[in-house]
C-alpha cells in the first residue's frame, strides 16, 4: 500500500526563486498542453502524453519564448503532462461510469495564485543525511517531524497559499489489518 508523509522544508531565499520558476514552468507545460489537447478538432485523434511532452517540452525549450524552461529540471514538467493525461482518463472514466465517487470535470487551466506543485520522481531527487536534494535546486532542509519506514519512489514539493513549503514523500509499506 502507497502512503504519504509530508513535511515542511525551510528554502534558502535563492531556492525559493528556483522553486517559484520551477512552479511557473510546470503550470505553463501543464496549461500548454492542454490548449494544444483543446485545439484538435472533433473527431481527430488527439496527441498521446510522449507527443505532447515532446511538443510542450523538447520543442519549445528550442523557441526563444521558451528557452527558460531548460533552465529548471525536465522531471517534474514530465510529470506535469502525465498529471494533464491522469486528469483525461479520470474525466472519461468518470462520464462512461468506471469511476467511482462524484462526477469529475473536463481539466481545466491552471492559475497562478492557486496551490502550487512539482513531483519528482526517483531520478529527480534523493535523501542525503538529513536534507532533500532536487535536481538543479540543491539541498533543502526539512523538519522531519517522524522517520519515513521506507524508500520513497516520489517527492512532491508544495507551495500553499500561505507561502509555506512542504515535501510530500510517496513510500510503500506493507498491508495493515484493521
Amino acid at each position: 500500500m502507497k502512503v504519504r508523509y509530508q513535511y515542511r522544508i525551510y528554502p534558502t531565499p535563492q531556492q525559493v526563486k528556483g522553486l517559484n520558476q520551477l512552479f511557473g514552468c510546470c503550470r505553463v507545460v501543464y496549461n500548454d498542453a492542454l490548449a494544444i489537447v483543446r485545439s484538435v478538432p472533433q473527431g481527430e485523434k488527439w496527441p498521446s502524453n510522449a507527443e505532447l511532452q515532446k511538443l510542450v517540452i523538447t520543442q519549445a525549450k528550442k523557441t526563444a519564448e521558451r528557452e527558460w524552461l531548460a533552465d529548471v529540471s525536465a522531471v517534474p514538467l514530465q510529470q506535469s503532462v502525465q498529471d494533464l493525461g491522469a486528469a483525461f482518463k479520470n474525466f472519461f472514466e468518470s462520464r462512461s461510469g468506471k469511476r467511482k465517487g462524484s462526477k469529475v470535470g473536463f481539466p481545466r487551466f491552471k492559475k497562478k495564485l492557486n496551490q502550487q506543485s512539482a513531483r519528482f520522481v526517483r531520478t529527480g531527487f534523493s535523501l542525503k543525511g538529513n536534507k532533500l536534494e532536487l535536481a538543479k535546486l540543491g539541498r533543502f532542509k526539512v523538519k522531519w517531524s517522524r522517520p519515513l519506514p521506507s524508500e520513497p519512489s516520489s517527492v512532491t514539493i508544495i507551495r500553499n497559499t500561505a507561502g509555506q513549503y512542504h515535501a510530500s514523500f510517496v513510500v510503500e509499506i506493507g498491508s495493515i489489518n484493521i
